[in-house]
C-alpha cells in the first residue's frame, strides 16, 4: 500500500492507498514542534486503530508547503516505516504539461492537485482548494495546467482583520441568514462569507471566459470548501483528497 501525506500550513492530511483504492484517511496537526518521534507514533497508534501494520506500507509519498518540517517528516519515515519518502520537487515526472513561466515556483500541493484534476475529470476545468490560501487552477481543453491565482484563506482573513482591530471580537465562520445582519457578529459573519462566495463565484467566472469554456466543471477540495458549496452554482463537485489522489498518482508515474 502506497501512503500518501499533503502538509499544509494548518493540518496534515494523510490517506492509505491500495491501488487506486483510498482504505484509511487521517488529519494530524501541522507542528513545527513535533519530533519524528512524535509524528511516528500518532501514526503508528492511527495505523493499530484501523488493524493496519506500518509494514504494509511499501511507498511514501509527500506533499509539503511547509518546508521545515520535512526533516523530521523524511527521518519519522525511514525509523517507523522503513522507507525513504518521495517529496514532491521541481524535477519529478507528472504526466501533465505545466503551462507555468518557471514551474520550479509551483507548489507541490498545486502540482497534484492539477494532476488528479487532469486524470479524474479532464478538461477544461477548474480546480480550487480551499486551504490557509485558497489556491485556484485550470486545466484547459488539451489537458495541460493553463495557470491560476491565489487569496487569502476565509480562516487567515478573518484573523488579520480581528488582530489588526482594536474592538472588532472573534467569531465563528457560520453563514448567518440574511446578508443584512444586525449584530456585529452576523455582520462580520456576513461580509466575511458571503463576501468571500462572492469572490469566488466571480473568479470562476472569468476563468471559464478566459478559457473559453462557459460550462467548465469546477471541482473544489479544502476546509473550506462544504461551505462554499452551499451556494448554488458555484461548485460542480467536491472532492476532499483531491490532492491525496494527485499524490498516488504521481507515485506511481515516478515508481
Amino acid at each position: 500500500m502506497i501512503l500518501t501525506m499533503d502538509v499544509g500550513n494548518t493540518n496534515i492530511k494523510t490517506a492509505l492507498f491500495d491501488g487506486s483504492e483510498m482504505k484509511q484517511y487521517w488529519r494530524l496537526s501541522t507542528s513545527k514542534t513535533y519530533t519524528s518521534d512524535e509524528y511516528g507514533l500518532i501514526l503508528s497508534g492511527l495505523f493499530a486503530h484501523e488493524g493496519y501494520s506500518m509494514k504494509d506500507v511499501e511507498g511514501i509519498v509527500i506533499s509539503s508547503v511547509v518546508p521545515t518540517i520535512n526533516f523530521t517528516l523524511e527521518h519519522m519515515c525511514k525509523n517507523y516505516f522503513d522507507q525513504s519518502p518521495m517529496i514532491i520537487a521541481p524535477g519529478i515526472r507528472t504526466g501533465i504539461n505545466l503551462k507555468y513561466e518557471n514551474p520550479r515556483e509551483l507548489g507541490s500541493d498545486r502540482i497534484a492537485n492539477a494532476v488528479a484534476t487532469q486524470a479524474e475529470y479532464g478538461g477544461p476545468c477548474i480546480f480550487i482548494d480551499f486551504g490557509t490560501a485558497t489556491t485556484f487552477g485550470a486545466i484547459d481543453e488539451s489537458g495541460a495546467f493553463a495557470g491560476g491565482c491565489i487569496c487569502p484563506g476565509l480562516k487567515l482573513t478573518s484573523e488579520a482583520l480581528v488582530s489588526g482591530t482594536a474592538k472588532l471580537p472573534r467569531f465563528e465562520l457560520v453563514r448567518p441568514e440574511h446578508v443584512i445582519s444586525r449584530t456585529t457578529i452576523t455582520n462580520l459573519q456576513s461580509g466575511f462569507i458571503y463576501g468571500y462566495i462572492g469572490q469566488v463565484d466571480y473568479l470562476v467566472r472569468k476563468f471559464r471566459e478566459e478559457l473559453k469554456a462557459p460550462d467548465a466543471l469546477v471541482v473544489a477540495t479544502g476546509g473550506m470548501a462544504v461551505m462554499v458549496a452551499q451556494e448554488d452554482g458555484i461548485i460542480d463537485k467536491l472532492d476532499g483528497i483531491l490532492t491525496l489522489k494527485g499524490l498516488r498518482i504521481i507515485y506511481e508515474r515516478n515508481r
